[in-house]
């Protein structure tokens, strides 16, 4: 979208939140305090620990939103100004991967909670199929008429699904039973490798923090808008995420909590009765069904941003009527749909598995970089003289050893396997080089 467009046809302050807040919430919270059930309290810890690593890195987001205001593309774009054109590609091309592929398990799973209310879905993996390729082009064609419709969209979900998180939280708080969290560690490990695993855990809860800086070109006033929005979307999950946590943990115990598959469910139940499974249901529908809105927002900015810089093909930077690369949205749209129908053919369902714990690497690598590029911009801009630069070298290099500590507990094998993936693009990239050196 052209900068001459005005305040109005662009993202304001609660819309960027919103999507911030909206592609972090998705179905997992309504899943993660199962999870936890097999360390106790001790989770709680794990939460700290990582709120605390992804606000360093949503500080630097922040920063960097400031020292290169208007410029679309997150951690590509930053990346590609800190360290060139070649790993500015590398990032946005794992970025990329991993978007489409988060996509196709959060359409599934948005499916696997409407089974509540449409049992036929459960069994039928035909209908099971339809009904979610039906929900990524509804909101597939959402997306193609402009960033202000897809972001009120968001805005509207974001509110809809943090309801009954919330209520479940507050008043399950008066309902917490002490007994529950004692012992504080119930695994068999030592406290720090609970701590370690939990926060290992709870860290993918915060992918997505940098969701504001992406659309930039689209955000009004960036330079205050994108920070405030990155900072106050990651204060407000963290701030659900653990209270979450902490009632359910208080009112469930942990052996029952373990058995679970609908652990916010069954605390709904015990709170308000049997007949409030159904509604808690219906918010992770509406979590699933926002966070795929503002994922099919950045699936189409993200290859938008790289044709521009003539590191992709042209026609992904293509923009329609609403000033929106509806293009590259469409071609990510059918990659999912590829995703989702292999999803649903049983010999490929374990590739299709591996392949959403590839994208959340994928999703680590551009965190990495851009925190490094994050000095390199500043050293450029000359800011190492400003009285603030041992506060941002402290910040950039804790946010980097978090995002690599965090890579590392990815695990061997998949961590082989993701930098596989992202030199497979290498290719490619030398192909799109050749052909921008002869058109220049």
């Amino acid at each position: 979208m052209a900068n001459t467009e005005s305040s109005q046809e662009k993202l304001g302050f609660w819309t960027s939140t919103s999507l911030v807040i909206g592609n972090m919430i998705g179905g997992g919270i309504f899943l993660m305090p199962a999870a936890l059930a097999a360390y106790g309290g001790i989770s709680l810890l794990g939460w700290v620990f990582s709120a605390a690593g992804a606000f360093f890195m949503a500080r630097v987001f922040s920063n960097l939103s400031r020292l290169l205001p208007n410029i679309s593309g997150g951690p590509y774009a930053y990346t590609r100004r800190g360290f060139g054109d070649f790993m500015g590609f590398l990032v946005a091309w794992g970025y990329w991967i991993s978007i489409w592929c988060s996509n196709a398990a959060i359409t599934v799973s948005i499916v696997s909670a409407l089974s509540t209310f449409i049992p036929a879905l459960n069994g039928n993996p035909y209908l099971s199929a339809i009904t979610g390729l039906s929900m990524i082009w509804l909101l597939t064609w959402v997306n193609t008429r402009g960033v202000v419709a897809s972001g009120k969209m968001q805005l509207v979900t974001t509110i809809l699904k943090i309801v009954p998180l919330i209520l479940v939280a507050f008043v399950g708080i008066f309902f917490i039973k002490k007994d529950h969290f004692i012992p504080f560690n119930i695994s068999n490990e030592s406290d720090f490798s609970a701590l370690t695993a939990t926060a290992a855990m709870t860290l993918f809860a915060y992918l997505g923090l940098e969701c504001a800086t992406i659309p930039a070109a689209n955000v009004a006033n960036p330079e205050k808008t994108i920070p405030r929005a990155t900072i106050t979307g990651t204060s407000v999950a963290t701030f659900i995420y653990i209270l979450v946590t902490i009632s359910v943990l208080g009112i469930i115990p942990a052996k029952d909590l373990q058995q679970s598959v609908t652990p916010l469910a069954d605390t709904a139940a015990v709170l308000f009765g049997q007949n409030a499974r159904y509604w808690v249901s219906a918010g992770v529908v509406i979590a699933g069904f926002g966070a795929l809105n503002g994922w099919i927002m950045i699936q189409g900015q993200i290859p938008a941003a790289i044709a521009k810089d003539k590191l992709f093909p042209p026609i992904f930077g293509k923009e329609n009527k609403k000033g929106v690369p509806a293009s590259g949205i469409l071609i990510s749209s059918v990659l999912v749909s590829l995703l989702l129908m292999m999803n649903y053919t049983s010999g490929l369902v374990s590739q299709f598995k591996a392949l959403i714990l590839l994208s959340t690497l994928c999703s680590l690598v551009p965190y990495l970089f851009s925190m490094a590029a994050y000095l390199v911009i500043r050293i450029e801009r000359k800011h190492i003289y400003k009285k603030d630069w041992i506060a941002s070298v402290l910040l950039a290099l804790g946010a980097f050893a978090f995002a690599f500590w965090a890579i590392a507990g990815a695990g061997q094998e998949i961590v082989y396997k993701g930098f596989l993936l992202l030199l497979a693009g290498v290719p490619f990239y030398i192909w799109i080089n050749r052909n921008k050196q002869k058109e220049d």
